[in-house]
């Protein structure tokens, strides 16, 4: 069975997608308490490292996991986005102290350590993820550097941006992911081909349970749901407010879901709930996921959507490994 290991791994979208693909995960590092309290619910065998990247030695990990330099299959990365993400405030952030989960950190360099840990650890393939503003604006002149500086590596490195809608996940949610393939193996990165594209009624289910905190909406947007119709999103102040439309792919879920205006049910006054974000992410009824509704929510939206990986790296293991599963 093929090998990954995991950085800033959250709640374990991601490693789900691995996992899927029949790759065993058996390390993972991520700081913030609340994502890897809910990580090693779900894989309670995977190594968890609360440690902060920047402490980490390569050489630790390879002594962890008792592999060799070289050894690794895969390396899976998605560095914080909140200094890239047009959900964020971009620019403004760059280089500073900024809040982030439950903790204050600078997080536009955090990319620099991803790339640390492929030159030390030398996987035979690295997946790097993040947000579509890394291609904007002036994020694109990091994310040239980014991707200047793992070409400068034994890598062929390939970049491309992914809508998940089109990869198993009724969710419209586009990702910059850099694939690299180690030059030994003399193959280069491939990306999966689109599926077709997933809505919102192929995973409805009416029987869900509906939290509480679902039903909480502040007083200043009632009026204005009860007039929004289905895949409509107002202008103006109200510009975060949108409501899902059942035949198309969810709005993008986002960190800060369920904390004001948002992505509402198709059809109801409310927030979705956590079955229903679940079904939108690709994740399965019985991830756990601890905490309150916010905390769930958060964890969701700042997942990579498992379905998404899991297309990915089998992708990767035909095309590099030629292995069907």
């Amino acid at each position: 069975m093929r090998k990954g290991i995991s950085f800033f791994s959250g709640c374990g979208g991601s490693s789900l997608g691995y996992t899927l693909a029949g790759v065993k995960m058996i390390y993972a590092n991520e700081f913030i308490a609340k994502a890897s309290e809910t990580y090693t619910a779900n894989f309670p065998h995977t190594y968890m490292d609360t440690r902060d990247i920047r402490k980490i030695q390569p050489e630790e990990i390879l002594d962890i996991i008792k592999l060799k330099k070289g050894e690794l299959d895969f390396l899976d990365g998605s560095p914080p986005c909140a200094s890239f993400s047009s959900a964020g405030k971009r620019e403004k952030g760059w280089g500073k102290v900024k809040s982030y989960s439950d903790k204050a950190q600078r997080t536009d360099d955090l990319f620099y350590e991803y790339i640390r840990m492929v030159k030390n650890i030398e996987p035979k393939i690295f997946i790097a993820e993040n947000v579509s503003g890394l291609i904007m604006g002036k994020a694109k002149g990091y994310f040239n550097i980014f991707f200047r500086e793992f070409s400068k590596l034994n890598y062929n490195v390939k970049a491309c941006l992914l809508d998940a809608s089109y990869l198993g996940v009724p969710q419209m949610r586009k990702r910059v992911f850099i694939i690299g393939v180690r030059k030994d193996l003399n193959k280069q990165p491939v990306f999966p081909k689109k599926q077709k594209r997933l809505i919102v009624k192929d995973v409805y289910d009416k029987n869900y349970p509906i939290e509480d905190e679902a039903k909480k909406l502040s007083p200043c947007y009632i009026p204005r749901l009860k007039l929004l119709k289905q895949g409509e999103q107002p202008q103006g102040s109200y510009f975060s407010l949108k409501r899902n439309h059942m035949l198309r792919p969810s709005y993008t879920i986002t960190a800060s879901y369920g904390a004001g205006a948002c992505v509402m049910h198709p059809f109801e006054n409310r927030h979705m709930s956590i079955a229903e974000l679940k079904d939108i992410c690709s994740f399965p009824q019985d991830y756990k996921l601890l905490g309150s509704y916010r905390d769930k929510c958060e964890r969701l939206g700042r997942s990579v959507p498992p379905n998404m990986m899991k297309n990915i790296v089998l992708t990767l293991k035909k095309e590099v490994f030629n292995e069907s599963t």
